[in-house]
């Protein structure tokens, strides 16, 4: 049959009709482990955070992308909390953490480092781990080089680091865009047959997919005044945006880093990877995760998990350049 483009696809969940989809065991069993959902306020915002596993284990961090929130990892966090202390907050302005005038990767990398003294991820032996998807890897280069020496290590999973000239006019081009209030769906069935990822691209396990859309979803009200429901992130979330430099934190991380990459991922092309490479400090390491676009988490749930506990394993790596 003929190739379509993945923004020919239609919406993931569109054909459910509001249905939950079946899912496996291993997933159901997964959500059944509630984490430990505390709030603390940084910096004036209060921040929404989720976790798992014993007090005193090895500890890690787990940060998500734009428009997620800590939810994207409530089914991966469960298979590693046996051996480990594993969080998850939802940075300011998504999911249900608190909103601000404007947001910046530095404050989002200072939000990390108080989330993991919040957890409880300081109290082990040895220090936590830092792991973020997506634009998320963009503060885990920022706290590399902030916070680095209190680290394990970080890692920074299919980020899309351009160069920077082509990302300073990427940010020109968000902070200068239109914005206008989130909308505003007569129903959660309306709501979820509009979800998709971004960017767009096939989903082979429709339960997370209707997982991660109902979590994103919160009461709201139009502009008449009819109630409703709306996804939670900011829509005003890069108007004033600040980027920072994530590129010169990456070549100045003092601590290990470690670049993901999905093997299918069209999002960071190998060019793209490469690029990140070159950027990094000498002796950061790479990997590829067979078989996964960019939402890695949602495409090798499992192997996306083992891929955490291997680096979780690992022997950290004397700090790089920077340190």
């Amino acid at each position: 049959m003929p190739h379509r483009s993945h923004h020919e696809l239609p919406p993931p969940l569109a054909h459910l009709r509001g249905e939950r989809p079946a899912a496996p065991s291993w997933f159901t069993d997964a959500l059944a482990q509630r984490p430990e959902r505390t709030r603390f306020v940084h910096e004036g915002a209060d921040i929404d955070l989720l976790a798992w596993g014993p007090r005193g284990a090895p500890g890690l961090l787990l940060v998500h992308g734009n428009g997620a929130h800590a939810e994207w990892f409530s089914f991966i966090a469960p298979l590693l909390a046996d051996r480990f202390r594993v969080a998850a907050l939802s940075l300011s302005g998504m999911g249900h953490s608190a909103r601000r005038p404007s947001y910046a990767v530095s404050q989002w990398a200072d939000e990390a480092l108080a989330a993991a003294e919040q957890a409880w991820l300081f109290e082990a032996d040895v220090p936590p781990l830092f792991a973020g998807h997506s634009f998320g890897g963009f503060p885990m280069m920022t706290a590399a080089a902030r916070h680095g020496q209190r680290l394990r290590g970080v890692v920074i999973m299919d980020t899309p680091l351009r160069p920077p000239e082509g990302q300073a006019e990427r940010e020109k081009r968000r902070a200068e865009a239109g914005f206008r209030p989130a909308k505003v769906y007569p129903s959660i069935d309306a709501a979820l047959a509009r979800f998709r990822f971004l960017p767009p691209q096939g989903c082979e396990h429709l339960y997370i997919a209707d997982h991660i859309a109902r979590s994103s979803l919160a009461p709201a009200v139009d502009e008449r005044g009819n109630p409703g429901y709306a996804w939670l992130t900011d829509p005003y979330l890069f108007r004033g945006f600040r980027f920072g430099r994530p590129h010169v934190d990456l070549g100045q991380a003092r601590c290990p880093v470690t670049l993901v990459r999905g093997a299918r991922s069209r999002l960071i092309t190998e060019e793209l990877f490469a690029l990140a490479v070159s950027l990094a400090a000498p002796g950061s390491a790479m990997l590829e995760l067979a078989d996964a676009d960019h939402h890695l988490m949602v495409d090798q749930p499992l192997a996306f998990a083992e891929m955490l506990a291997g680096l979780m394993r690992a022997p950290p790596a004397p700090p790089s350049a920077g340190g």
